[in-house]
């Protein structure tokens, strides 16, 4: 009886064990496993918001970058797709897939929207349209940083998205730092798209910025990424995300990157720092954050210090208001379909640059 009770009390122990072993491996599995996102950018370079909001997300240990899609914004497509390409190349990534996706707007034209400027007024920044920088679409404009060698992958923006979805449903986010061009196209495609993703991330629109920027003092309802396509804003706001995250205008004006800045990342190292030192400039009296906000903002969502819930859509008005943002709260929402997002008001900046800078000064990840 003795032996019977030696042997089932010893099993029980070995079991229990093993239970606890399996349970410490499934747990540091667990915390190894990385964030799935796919970047979808104007991809202006070289550095910049654009290229700098990319690199954080390239940079962070967390994260698994499946793809970078490509879409007009601040520049055209060809040369958006050329700055991001040798910026891989010179961080040694070049593992990260580049998929080259819309190069025009739903509709927006520039002659229609030199027309409306006539009418309403001019538009701070117009993009690949802006006076002074506008060259025709196929051209590729200066690339001081040297043109890249690798070539981007033989696949368009939205149909890559609606694959990535598909292959790994319910895992991926969204990051979206230019017009929703690529994202629109992709829920045409595919109507399940968006409720296949984990969640949208995106920098845009406005709400009442508190600055003295003149782009914002009249218009403070208008942000380019809407503006620019407000049509594709219009289907990807309302589709059925299980998670909208919004970093609007509001909250971007409260970060600057200054020489302070760019010094500190320029003292480190990394492939990203040198890259970041040698092309970062400062542009005229404004140089926000954007991009960067939304990235930081979701590997570290504790930056965001204040955070609202609205409804979000865009004016479709061919009017004076054509492209601004549309918002209600729960209490004044009337029309149907729209969904709720998390509105960034406030953060922590000292905090938020400090992990820009800690990020592009780390040693680039191993490849995925």
């Amino acid at each position: 009886m003795r032996l019977r009770r030696f042997w089932f009390l010893t099993t029980m122990v070995l079991v229990i064990t093993c239970l606890a072993c399996w349970g410490q491996q499934a747990g540091a599995e667990k915390r190894a496993e990385k964030r799935k996102i796919i970047i979808d950018q104007d991809a202006a370079g070289p550095a910049g918001t654009d290229q700098q909001s990319i690199l954080l997300l390239i940079q962070s240990p967390q994260t698994e970058v499946l793809g970078i899609t490509v879409v007009t914004g601040d520049m055209w497509l060809t040369e958006e797709v050329a700055h991001t390409l040798r910026m891989l190349e010179l961080i040694g990534r070049t593992d990260i897939p580049v998929v080259p996706g819309a190069e025009y707007p739903l509709l927006r034209q520039k002659e229609e929207t030199e027309q409306w400027e006539q009418r309403y007024g001019s538009v701070a920044w117009l993009g690949p349209w802006t006076p002074g920088r506008y060259h025709p679409p196929g051209e590729l404009g200066q690339m001081p940083e040297g043109k890249p060698t690798t070539k981007p992958a033989n696949e368009d923006a939205a149909h890559f998205l609606v694959r990535m979805v598909r292959k790994h449903p319910h895992e991926i986010t969204i990051y979206e730092g230019g017009p929703m061009t690529n994202l629109a196209l992709a829920i045409s495609i595919d109507p399940e798209f968006a409720g296949l993703a984990k969640e949208l991330v995106f920098m845009g629109g406005s709400l009442n910025p508190e600055t003295t920027d003149p782009e914002f003092i009249n218009t403070p309802r208008h942000e380019f990424n809407l503006w620019f396509d407000p049509e594709a804003a219009h289907i990807v706001l309302p589709a059925p995300w299980k998670k909208t995250v919004c970093t609007p205008v509001d909250i971007s004006v409260k970060t600057r990157l200054t020489s302070e800045l760019i010094d500190r990342v320029k003292a480190g190292n990394s492939p990203a720092a040198r890259y970041i030192g040698t092309y970062a400039r400062l542009r005229g009296q404004y140089n926000y954050l954007w991009d960067e906000l939304a990235a930081a903002a979701w590997l570290d969502p504790s930056l965001v210090t204040k955070k609202e819930m609205r409804y979000l859509d865009v004016n479709l008005d061919r009017g004076a208001g054509n492209g601004d943002t549309l918002t209600w709260t729960e209490q004044e929402k009337s029309t149907p379909g729209l969904q709720p997002a998390e509105v960034q008001v406030d953060l922590d900046t000292q905090r938020f640059y400090k992990l820009f800078v800690d990020l592009l000064t780390a040693p680039t990840p191993k490849r995925n």
